[in-house]
């Protein structure tokens, strides 16, 4: 039987594994999956607490996180795209916008 603690450690690895991602990764898209994947890690968590609870307000949760996850995707992306046109490159070191 799946219990509680076994979705829990399944949502700190997958957090945890976006966390690397995000610190190791100079790639911009690589850093944006990494973060969709912490943000999955936390509904993931609602989702389990939810259950084990009995009511409906982490699913509630996860479906703020979902939209708000979905608009920074959208947003990010356009962002990347218009960076990729002016830098013709996507790694984070060498995007420099904000110097002159």
């Amino acid at each position: 039987m799946v219990t509680l603690e076994h979705y829990l450690i399944l949502s700190g690895f997958m957090f945890v594994t976006g966390v690397v991602g995000v610190l190791t990764r100079r790639n911009a898209i690589v850093v944006f999956m990494s973060i969709e994947l912490m943000l999955n890690s936390a509904n993931l968590t609602f989702v389990a607490y939810s259950s084990f609870l009995g009511n409906v307000i982490g699913q509630l949760f996860v479906f703020f996180v979902m939209a708000v996850a979905a608009a920074e995707a959208a947003v990010g992306l356009a962002i990347l795209i218009a960076i990729y046109r002016n830098k013709a490159t996507l790694n984070i070191d060498e995007i420099n916008i904000l110097k002159w």
